[in-house]
């Protein structure tokens, strides 16, 4: 399964789904009920969370009880990338940091990292910065060494990563992963993919 790291909810792109007088579809849908969580962030992400989505679909294969694609949210823990959102949930998002220090975001996160836990047949892909703590320090103890990411993400950008994850998934080509724990967490700049389309 996937883990997606989350969009950021107090950016620019953010404000344009707060702005009242906004017109386009995303947001009008919004303010009269929600839409999915994956397509709110994918419109404030852009490629890079795309890239995470589309990849996580192509190549989710959980248990039969258990959403293979899940967003990492700052004050809810995982949430299946389908889960209707509206303005006040994006609201609440932008209000909490990702800091692991902040119960707003650990303690929900630590729940659901204990619920996955029980299930030891099951990797556990992050699709996510592991350079810092705050998403690797809150799952990893409770997946140990079941939390794994794509090797190839060390020393990528945002845009690049989620080039990278476009590309492997249009060709139908999961990329190698490995464990988080003990990983060099930074490398050397990769050569350039250029941007998908």
């Amino acid at each position: 399964m996937f883990l997606l790291s989350p969009a950021n909810c107090a950016g620019k792109r953010a404000d344009l789904l707060y702005n009242d007088a906004a017109q386009f579809p995303l947001a009008r849908r919004l303010r009269k009920g929600g839409a999915g969580l994956a397509e709110v962030f994918s419109f404030i992400s852009g490629l890079y969370f795309r890239g995470k989505l589309t990849y996580a679909e192509r190549f989710a294969t959980p248990p039969p009880d258990v959403c293979g694609v899940q967003v990492i949210t700052t004050n809810h823990g995982l949430l299946p990338a389908d889960t209707p959102v509206g303005i006040a949930e994006l609201r609440a998002f932008g209000e909490v940091d990702i800091r692991s220090d902040d119960p707003r975001y650990r303690l929900p996160l630590e729940r659901d990292a204990a619920g996955l836990a029980r299930y030891p047949e099951l990797d556990v892909v992050l699709l996510g910065s592991i350079a810092t703590g705050k998403y690797v320090d809150v799952l990893g103890p409770a997946l140990s060494g079941r939390l794994l990411f794509p090797v190839e993400f060390v020393g990528r950008g945002d845009m690049s990563r989620g080039a990278l994850l476009l590309r492997a998934a249009r060709a139908g080509t999961e990329l190698a992963y490995g464990p988080v724990e003990g990983t060099l967490k930074r490398g050397t700049r990769p050569s350039r993919l250029g941007v998908a389309e």
